[in-house]
């Protein structure tokens, strides 16, 4: 077994649409960022990839390679997903917490685990999402930006 953390954050900003675990959401900001910037699935994948020890997100997709401009995130997890099931693991479990003053995501949250599940090919039973918000206090409060962090739990096909 392999346990692996990921944490993600970018800013709220117009003219951006906001896309959170695959989702486009109607909200009159979006999240900055070189990808469509959802932090959810960002967070999924960094998770994803320190269980497998693979790095982190930046290495495999950096900012500054134009071949990630707006990419969708949720493709982005299917590559990261192939790639740790190339090294012989499969996904237990992924639990996901969106920090978030606004918007509610209660509506969006089945969606959002069917995405997810459907990019790592596992059910959706073995993927979790929530939210909480912060009460008001700092970035995330101030509705100037959203965080997500995520847990995954690997086990090696050859465990039995």
């Amino acid at each position: 077994m392999r346990v692996g953390h990921g944490f993600d954050v970018h800013a709220l900003v117009e003219g951006r649409k906001l896309v959170l675990g695959g989702v486009v959401i109607d909200h009159p900001l979006g999240l900055a960022g070189h990808s469509d910037a959802d932090v959810i699935t960002h967070a999924v994948i960094d998770a994803l990839l320190g269980a497998a020890g693979l790095g982190d997100i930046g290495m495999h997709f950096p900012d500054s390679d134009p071949a990630y401009r707006d990419a969708s995130s949720m493709e982005l997890l299917g590559i990261i997903t192939h790639a740790v099931g190339s090294l012989g693991y499969t996904i237990e479990n992924v639990d996901v917490t969106l920090m978030a003053q606004e918007p509610k995501i209660g509506l969006h949250r089945p969606s959002m685990v069917e995405n997810l599940a459907a990019a790592m090919g596992t059910e959706p039973a073995r993927v979790n999402v929530k939210a909480t918000t912060t009460e008001g206090l700092g970035f995330v409060g101030r509705v100037e930006g959203i965080a997500a962090s995520a847990v995954a739990l690997l086990k090696s096909r050859d465990d039995t």
